[in-house]
Formats: structure tokens, sequence, C-alpha cells
């Protein structure tokens, strides 16, 4: 699921992929959104109320909203960095989630023993930083198949696949891959469902467990990836014992 692979990567692994890492956006997102009031991937909606808060003359609220849209395209731009002066290591998907994960456990702690409404803006600014990282990840290690944070566009892609799946019904074009259509169509329905699922979720267990559960989250990336991890170079030294022997 974490794995680059040389050959293509199938739907169903692709699939896995968006059952965990959009999960585990919709949750971060919902408990931002409890805890402080804003999404901090819904970078669409962040972008629009820029206007807003220019026509109304509020400099703090331009330059806050700014600074979370700049802060997800570093977060982004970072991950993507990161894929390729790491392309060598078939981990390396791995260590940039092992990194968020690291990452969201140390700003819970932060919270959990500091909170201050003060501190908001900046914890904001770094959960869009790392939804940014995540995005990027879950988009290059699927070829963009899968967009872990970004329902408008994968919204769209919903709408092009089924399109596209309908027409392969009527078209004469025996070019049309009805079957390919179907697994992408399932392919963008589940990160749907899974990040839709995992908003709920999360406006639950903040509820329940505030900042712990935050906490949680960052500490389950962590065992996905160190378990991705462990299982290739598992993997990796099967393959080296069978080639000697």
């Amino acid at each position: 699921m974490l794995i680059k692979k040389k050959k293509a990567r199938s739907h169903t692994e692709d699939r896995y992929l968006a059952l965990v890492l959009a999960t585990a956006a919709g949750i971060l997102n919902a408990m931002a959104l409890a805890a402080f009031g804003f999404l901090p991937s819904h970078m669409s909606g962040n972008a629009s109320q820029i206007s807003s808060e220019v026509a109304s003359s509020d400099a703090y609220g331009f330059l806050f909203l700014a600074a979370l849209l700049l802060a997800f395209v570093i977060g982004g731009g970072l991950a993507r960095v990161a894929v390729i002066a790491g392309q060598k290591f078939r981990t390396i998907f791995c260590l940039i989630l092992l990194a968020e994960g690291v990452a969201l456990t140390a700003v819970s702690v932060f919270e959990i023993l500091f909170y201050s409404a003060r501190f908001n803006a900046e914890i904001l600014i770094t959960l869009g930083f790392l939804m940014g990282v995540h995005n990027s990840t879950s988009t290059q290690l699927s070829n963009g198949r899968v967009r872990s944070t970004h329902v408008t566009g994968t919204l769209t892609d919903v709408g092009i696949a089924l399109g596209s799946f309908l027409s392969s019904f009527v078209s004469r074009d025996k070019g049309l891959d009805r079957r390919f259509f179907q697994k992408q169509l399932h392919t963008h329905l589940t990160t749907i469902f899974s990040f839709l699922s995992g908003c709920m979720a999360g406006l639950v267990l903040f509820d329940l467990f505030g900042f712990h559960a935050m906490l949680a989250l960052g500490v389950f990336l962590i065992a996905v990836a160190l378990s991705a991890i462990v299982m290739t170079v598992r993997m990796a030294s099967k393959l080296m014992v069978a080639r000697k022997a």
C-alpha cells in the first residue's frame, strides 16, 4: 500500500491507501474544526474567504489565511522534494508518513500540556502544512488516483469516471475499457467515503477525548509507517536469501 512499485499499482492497493490516508485526513480535519473552528485542508474555502477579509480590511485574517494556504503548498512541495531525493529508497513514502505522524504527535502533546487560545493560529498553520504533506504523499504514491484531502478534485474525478463508465455502454468505440472505468470509479468513491467517515469519527472522538484523540491519530500514522517499513525490510531480506540459495 505504501510502497512504490516498478509495476503499475492496482486499484485494490489504491483503495487500501484511500481507506487509511483519506480516513486519517478526514479525522484530523474534523478534529481541527472541533478544536479551532477551522478546516486546515479546505483550501478552496480558505482561498475564497481571503476575499472577504480583504473587503473587510481585516489584515490579521488575511495574513492568517494566506499563511495557511502557503503552509499547505509548502507541505506538498516538501513531500515532493523528499520523494525525488529519496526515489532510490522503496520506503520513502513510509518515511514521509512516519515524519508526519511524529510531527502530529508532537503537536498533540503540546496542546495537551500547554493549550492556549493564543497558539491557535500557529497550530492551524502547522496542521495545514501536515495536510499538504499528507495529500501530496497519497497523490504521488497513487499517481493522482487518491487525493486524501482534496474532496473537490476527487468528486470531479468521480464525475469523469462515472461519465466514462456510462458512455462505455452506448459508445461504439471498443477502445473504451468499461472494467477500467468501473475500477476507477470504485477507487474514487472509496476515497470520498473514507474522508466523510473520518470526518464523522473525528468529531465524535474529539468530543470524547479531546487532543488525546489527535495524539492517538499521530501514533496510528507512526504505527502504519513502521509496519510497512518492517514488512518491506523482511521481504527484501527473504529475496536476498532466495537469490543466494
